[in-house]
């Protein structure tokens, strides 16, 4: 793999503008304007307002008829930037890339430079940037607004920096390789008394309790023990104060999974633990659960390709076709459930490294080391799909 140092600089510049200038979910209109500007540069057609703030923009070579996609995300997070000794630090209160999507952009962009200039492939390669990744809304918006039905793929390729590995290595796996997100709410509605006279009233402290307690159970006996789940209460919020007894309780949180079957049996198993609990105590209960992300299932000849451009770009030992899922949640997944396609990590940076800090961490910042990993990455994904 080799490279210029001009195009190293140029897509260090991009990502830079793109980390100083971030937009949270569909807000992305100045970098929408801004990516389209830098395609156009490459003499491309780019189609805006897709879902929003996201965009496509296609490249046609040759007579092949084969079609790719190549995505990236573009929105940014509502955390204030504690990086702030670095140049390109964000120039938005509250708002940064504290994802690396001002990365994922840049190394879309310059694959696109590479495949201009390069024409080394027979078909049509898509490059499509999708807004509002971080809430799981973005990729459904674009499905809702035709995406594949006006720019069909006979494929799709995604990538996540990921902090942890080694800078530059690539890995990925054929089937399950995120979660799927599912939120819940649940409302406990008892009676409030004074908290010396609690047998005035009902207690939806300790009906809460006994729920969140009890919903520990629904992996550990519900589920089969070669699948895996995770159920977890991020919130408890009562109206108590600290002499009287609430009569509302609200228990918020979220589940991942692998597999919709397993899904459907979480919320199953949580609803009928949470009313019958409440039910038992003498109170009311209302239980919510939305389908936010779904899971990440790599489908088995794109994530061949996939490895072997992996390969092709990093070497063999730099590539990782086996990784251990993760459960955390990516909106890639929605596309995937309507075209083939594969997901990769790419190392952002192993412990003591450059690049090491925690995703949605007030100090992460992209590592510029693996940009033109990246852009190479995705110029041969193009490749090994579109033989000429």
């Amino acid at each position: 793999m080799t490279t210029d140092n001009t195009f190293e600089q140029r897509i260090r510049e991009w990502r830079h503008a793109f980390h100083r200038h971030p937009e949270t979910g569909f807000e992305e209109f100045n970098t929408a304007a801004r990516v389209a500007q830098i395609l156009q540069s490459f003499d491309l057609q780019v189609h805006q307002g897709i879902g929003g703030t996201g965009l496509v923009a296609s490249l046609k070579v040759g007579d092949g008829r084969g079609c790719i996609g190549l995505r990236a995300d573009m929105d940014a997070l509502n955390i204030t930037e504690q990086a702030l000794d670095h140049h390109h630090a964000s120039c938005i209160a509250g708002k940064m890339h504290a994802c690396g999507h001002d990365g994922h952009m840049a190394m879309i962009l310059g694959a696109a430079e590479l495949l201009c200039s390069r024409r080394n492939f027979n078909g049509t390669v898509r490059f499509i940037f999708q807004p509002a990744e971080e809430h799981g809304r973005g990729a459904k918006a674009m499905l809702a607004d035709g995406l594949f039905e006006r720019f069909p793929v006979d494929a799709l390729y995604g990538a996540h920096n990921m902090p942890g590995m080694p800078a530059g290595h690539i890995a990925t796996r054929v089937g399950g390789i995120m979660a799927s997100e599912d939120n819940f709410v649940i409302r406990i509605q008892g009676q409030g008394t004074h908290a010396a006279r609690p047998h005035m009233g009902t207690d939806p402290l300790v009906i809460g309790a006994q729920i969140v307690l009890a919903l520990q159970t629904v992996v550990s006996r519900n589920v089969d023990p070669s699948l895996s789940a995770v159920v977890s209460c991020t919130e408890f919020i009562t109206d108590g104060i600290r002499n009287a007894i609430p009569t509302h309780v609200v228990i918020k949180g979220d589940t991942r999974s692998y597999d919709p079957n397993v899904q459907a049996l979480l919320e199953k198993r949580m609803r009928e633990l949470c009313q019958g609990i409440c039910a038992a105590h003498g109170a009311a209960c209302t239980f919510e659960y939305t389908h936010e992300f779904a899971p990440t299932v790599n489908w088995a000849e794109p994530t061949a390709l996939a490895v072997a451009a992996a390969r092709n770009i990093v070497g063999e030992t730099a590539v990782d076709a086996n990784v251990t899922p993760m459960m955390i949640s990516e909106d890639f997944g929605a596309f995937i459930q309507h075209v083939p396609g594969n997901f990769v990590f790419i190392g952002n940076g192993s412990a003591g490294q450059s690049g090491a800090t925690p995703l949605h961490n007030a100090s992460y910042d992209f590592n510029d080391e693996i940009l033109v990993t990246g852009a190479h990455y995705f110029a041969e994904v193009a490749r090994l799909a579109l033989p000429t």
